[in-house]
């Protein structure tokens, strides 16, 4: 697990080197930067560059942590499979992190 705030040189990083950078790690990527990344997603999308996975965060606070976390488990679950996370995004909010 990397968490970007926690590495001075990876602070201020532009979204398109953080999914760069998860991608080039084979890291599933979490955020809660819903504002900029499904319109970054579909970019890479439309010129077919795969990425290793993208959770986003939505409605819940990043200080949150169980939350997320409790989201970020149920989708680690349902796909166990490294492989199967390839390109996928999905959604964790407060809703399905209850279960």
């Amino acid at each position: 697990m990397r968490a970007l705030d926690q590495e001075l040189a990876l602070e201020g990083l532009a979204d398109k080197d953080v999914l760069a950078l998860a991608s080039h790690e084979d890291r599933i990527l979490v955020t809660n930067d819903v504002g900029d990344f499904p319109s970054l997603l579909r970019k890479w999308a439309e010129a077919q560059r795969p990425h290793a996975g993208v959770i986003l965060v939505y409605g819940v606070d990043h200080r949150e942590f169980d939350v997320v976390i409790r989201g970020t488990q149920r989708w680690l679950e349902l796909y166990p499979d490294p492989a199967s996370w390839v390109d996928l995004t999905v959604a964790v909010d407060r809703d399905f992190a209850s279960g």
